[in-house]
């Protein structure tokens, strides 16, 4: 069985490592050229997972076409902000043809339009198509390595759903199945925001304390939205919620946390972008997320702190004495 998979960052070369390892048949497709190529002949990506051979068997190629030829099913491992971009030369072309399963494995919200990334997939490749999400606690750092990992793939067709679990699952990337999409999806654009809350309580020297405020207060946040959006409040308290939540505030392969931290130590949006090639996809969510609850009146104080930091320059110490003044009120 044949898995496509569109980007050569790090997740995308994570999982094609351990697909391949576990005897799939494996294409990677890159837009950079340049890059692409490097990854074709040295078998490392220098650029977003070091020190991880890419087995001999993986195809990895610039064609679109060759990647997706016969493919089962195609994993979108494009970041959020250029999924419409990467994709619609693919459409044009005919390549995403009709019955290709499209696994959508971004974390984010497109800022243009405020989609998620399965919404824009189906939008720009596959309308009236299923999409499907893969999400959960996974550094691509340990996957890579065969470090046991436990996610979740959403999707509404079922028995393609089963599928797509044994076509994806191996021996140390174990999956469950879950059909709410719009929860799993949410999940793992939300968490990035409040790791990014987490980090910037990290630069500012807060200790434990405040990071399990910003976390335990963070989850209910994002269950809140997610809810005001149609989602199963059940989801944020698995893996793609609480579980993704908490990898990613917590560990030093969080870019989203290592990015806050940044901001909390002084550095401003610009530098701390220029400071790494991986991309930090909360910081283009955290806006979107605050507009949109600011719009359904939903309650996020932590995420509009979290934007109005970023994008409108409010000092991070400011914005943690407002969080702290806020009214006092009941837990529940």
């Amino acid at each position: 069985m044949k898995v496509a998979v569109l980007g050569c960052g790090g997740f995308g070369t994570a999982l094609a490592v351990t697909l391949a390892r576990a005897g799939r048949d494996v294409a990677m497709w890159g837009h950079d050229p340049e890059n692409t190529k490097a990854l074709e002949a040295k078998r490392h990506n220098e650029r977003y997972l070091e020190g991880v051979r890419l087995p001999d068997s993986v195809l990895v190629t610039t064609d679109s076409q060759a990647a997706l030829r016969g493919a089962a099913c195609a994993l979108v491992a494009v970041p959020t902000q250029h999924i419409r971009a990467a994709l619609s030369p693919m459409a044009q072309q005919g390549q995403l043809r009709r019955g290709l399963p499209l696994v959508s494995l971004a974390k984010g919200m497109e800022q243009s339009t405020g989609l998620r990334p399965s919404e824009v997939i189906a939008q720009v490749a596959a309308p009236g198509e299923c999409v499907y999400v893969l999400s959960g606690p996974s550094h691509a750092e340990e996957v890579a390595r065969s470090i046991p990992t436990t996610v979740v793939i959403a999707g509404h067709d079922q028995r393609e759903l089963h599928d797509l679990q044994g076509l994806l699952s191996t021996p140390t990337f174990r999956i469950y199945r879950n059909a709410d999409v719009v929860g799993v999806e949410l999940c793992g654009a939300l968490k990035n925001v409040m790791a990014l809350a987490a980090g910037i309580a990290d630069g500012l020297g807060c200790g434990d304390n405040t990071k399990a405020a910003i976390l335990s207060r963070g989850i209910v946040e994002m269950t809140r939205f997610g809810k005001a959006c149609g989602a199963d409040e059940r989801t944020f308290f698995g893996l793609a919620g609480v579980g993704d939540l908490a990898v990613t505030a917590f560990s030093r392969h969080g870019r989203n946390r290592a990015f806050g931290e940044r901001i909390g130590k002084g550095e401003t949006v610009q530098q701390a972008l220029a400071a790494s090639p991986k991309v930090a996809e909360g910081v283009w969510t955290s806006r979107v997320v605050a507009e949109r609850a600011h719009a359904m009146q939903v309650e996020m104080p932590i995420a509009d702190a979290v934007s109005r930091v970023l994008w409108f320059g409010l000092p991070p110490q400011q914005a943690v004495k407002a969080l702290m003044e806020r009214d006092p009120k009941a837990e529940a």
